[in-house]
């Protein structure tokens, strides 16, 4: 009988070994720099910031993350991150734990992560860190929400009001949807459009089917170069009771790698004191706003 319980143990535990995915291994800034190579984790399909067009990786952080991995001497191996539906989980998944789908594969840093005192100190209902494995560091960025739209059908936007009267496109479960269906006691929800991205809005407003369009600074941007149209225009309206309008963009790492934070650190402040953060934002057609840290400086 004892005997049999000792091979049930050992049975169960094989089990749970086969089951059970190992705990993906964070290189350390040591292992990194002996590999000659950087692993940074980017948002896929996420255009202008990081995507693939004709077999080729494009947009602003993919031009980041080789300009830092260069700084380093080191190349540049990107990890495609397909968007989770919290920050949290994207994180768990590319610096601290791993994907069940890629157990073994972490990245070395990841990109378009917000630099915010309030979300890195997050707690979950039981008072524990949410993030305590992460640190956020490295503000790149400064971001905002956009309003476009066309002049044919709207001469300009005072405020969010005119929307009362005017469709507006948005992408489907974004901020902006949340805020123009709620704002106003809901005012604005008839007029509220829902589409599968930005661009499928911006199609929309080119169609006519509706007037303007609400979505990140950045992607509104690149639509606008994208489109070359002379009557689509830039809102410059407020967002009453919205929230955060105005946040920082930075990077994370494991919270044990910390040395390679410091290094990455040293090398975006090169970038961006010599416009390089700039001209990389610009190629895109991007507007570049300094993060709060480096505005404080001037």
């Amino acid at each position: 009988m004892a005997r049999r319980l000792v091979w049930l143990g050992l049975w169960c535990s094989a089990l749970l070994a086969v089951c059970t995915p190992l705990q993906a291994q964070v290189r350390s800034y040591d292992s990194i720099v002996e590999s000659g190579v950087l692993k940074v984790a980017l948002y896929q399909d996420f255009a202008p910031y990081s995507f693939q067009q004709d077999g080729k990786s494009r947009g602003v952080d993919y031009e980041v993350a080789e300009a830092l991995a260069a700084g380093l001497g080191l190349r540049l191996e990107v990890i495609w991150a397909p968007p989770g539906e919290k920050l949290d989980d994207d994180l768990r998944d590319y610096i601290w734990r791993g994907h069940y789908l890629r157990p073994h594969e972490l990245a070395d840093v990841m990109l378009r992560v917000p630099y915010d005192r309030e979300f890195s100190y997050k707690s979950n209902e039981f008072g524990e860190l949410v993030n305590e494995l992460v640190v956020m560091f490295g503000p790149y960025q400064r971001e905002r929400w956009q309003v476009a739209f066309d002049r044919r059908r709207l001469d300009a936007v005072p405020s969010v009001a005119v929307f009362q009267r005017h469709p507006i496109g948005v992408e489907v479960e974004s901020v902006p949807s949340f805020y123009l269906s709620s704002v106003k006691d809901g005012m604005l929800s008839q007029q509220t459009h829902h589409y599968s991205n930005v661009q499928q809005a911006f199609a929309a407003m080119k169609a006519g089917e509706v007037d303007a369009v609400m979505a990140l600074r950045g992607e509104v941007d690149w639509q606008l170069k994208l489109a070359a149209d002379e009557q689509l225009a830039l809102a410059e309206n407020a967002y009453p009771d919205m929230g955060k309008q105005v946040w920082d963009i930075g990077m994370a790492v494991h919270e044990s790698n910390r040395q390679l934070a410091y290094a990455l650190e040293e090398k975006l402040e090169e970038l961006i004191l010599a416009g390089e953060l700039k001209r990389i934002y610009g190629h895109y057609g991007l507007r570049y706003e300094l993060p709060g840290l480096y505005q404080e400086v001037e």
